[in-house]
């Protein structure tokens, strides 16, 4: 029989009741140390009191009207996202998924309105991830994203990750945009090095196209920058947000520059939900936070105190771990031993990871996690691999 809940996740054993920061507490009392926050979604860590407080002093007066009508929180988050990006314009949504469905009409648009309706193909790349809906998956290309969903949505061509010969092949008189996440994330904690996100923004301007940067786990401060592409000195036309930018409240959110937003006229998108007044009240408070420099500068300084801690493991597990990637607080354990054994080890030393392709364990802790908690998480985490060597021994 089906359970009731249909069974398309495969869940770890475990049911967790209450969080504190970047603690969550299970249904038996044990405490475990989160470095997935929710796949880099509570980026403020659990029960954050600043934003508690922001979500039920909104909830005391208003949830929710539609955008039949003007909502200040999301003029005020809308306000605060320009100001500190390269965007003129902002779209919210309520995830990661809507903003891809939204990223691509937009760019399809846009050349239907400068009357070259032909260009509609979208370049992706192999090992990427935006979600799953049909034009995400599309997207993605890989097989296990698409398998059983066809027909496929069409307009999309995937190139191999680094393949540069591959890209310039790629680009033809119909391609409209290259969608890129500058980390890769479901893909294997994959960094794209800054010289080739300038290639991508000098390639896309010489030949007119589109660039959209999926930012939607490495985004919101996750790499010491408020977002990734920043550290490579570029600007895209069209971003992807979610994730942290509610810090555990749903939210999502397209931002654009107005020359790519301009084929994005009244009745051509919608959302019941997006942006109504509980998402951005909580949107705005994590803004304020993880938008400030000092903020920032403390992300950057974890990160390097985690990743040191990190490449110690590795060393001193060799068997376990082959080496440590990743940017700021979205870091990688690229594993010799099965990453899904090296999750379930963490498991019983109570710490959570998440897995990814390419043997991978990812760590995304809350941003604001304490330098006591990382060297707990450290000393976990060893446990863990001492647990994964033990059990390899024993085969």
């Amino acid at each position: 029989m089906i359970p009731t809940v249909l069974p398309t996740y495969n869940r770890a054993p475990l049911t967790f009741v209450k969080g504190e920061g970047s603690w969550l507490i299970e249904d038996d009392g044990r405490r475990f140390l989160d470095l997935g926050a929710g796949i880099a979604v509570n980026a403020l860590g659990h029960a954050n009191p600043e934003l508690v407080e922001a979500l039920t002093e909104q909830a005391g007066k208003l949830w929710h009207t539609s955008n039949l009508y003007d909502i200040p929180q999301q003029q005020a988050l809308a306000d605060k996202l320009v100001e500190e990006t390269f965007a003129d314009t902002v779209f919210f949504t309520n995830s990661g998924t809507e903003s891809c469905e939204l990223a691509v009409k937009m760019a399809r648009k846009y050349f239907h309105e400068k009357d070259q309706p032909e260009r509609v193909e979208i370049i992706a790349f192999e090992g990427s991830f935006h979600g799953r809906s049909h034009a995400a998956i599309a997207a993605a290309g890989s097989e296990k994203m698409t398998k059983g969903f066809g027909p496929l949505l069409p307009g999309f061509q995937h190139v191999a990750w680094g393949d540069h010969d591959g890209l310039n092949a790629a680009i033809n008189d119909n391609t409209a945009a290259i969608l890129i996440e500058p980390v890769q994330g479901e893909g294997g904690i994959r960094p794209l090095p800054d010289q080739c996100l300038k290639g991508l923004r000098d390639l896309c301007d010489e030949r007119g196209i589109l660039l959209i940067l999926d930012e939607v786990q490495c985004g919101m401060g996750r790499t010491g920058k408020l977002f990734a592409h920043e550290w490579a000195g570029v600007e895209p036309d069209i971003m992807m947000v979610a994730k942290g930018i509610g810090g555990g409240f749903p939210l999502g959110a397209v931002l654009a520059t107005e020359e790519a937003a301009s084929g994005m006229t009244a009745g051509s998108h919608g959302s019941t939900y997006g942006g109504n007044p509980l998402a951005c009240a909580v949107g705005a408070k994590v803004m304020e936070i993880v938008a400030n420099p000092a903020f920032l500068q403390e992300v950057s300084r974890k990160a390097g105190q985690l990743r040191q801690g990190l490449e110690g493991l590795v060393a001193a597990h060799p068997d376990v771990f082959e080496a440590v990637r990743g940017q700021g607080l979205m870091l990688g354990l690229k594993c010799k031993a099965a990453n899904t054994d090296v999750v379930a080890a963490g498991y019983e030393a109570q710490v959570t990871t998440v897995s990814a392709a390419d043997n991978v364990v990812r760590l995304l802790p809350a941003l604001n996690i304490s330098d006591e908690d990382i060297d707990e998480a450290l000393s976990r985490l060893d446990a863990a691999a001492t647990q994964v060597e033990q059990a390899m021994q024993k085969v």
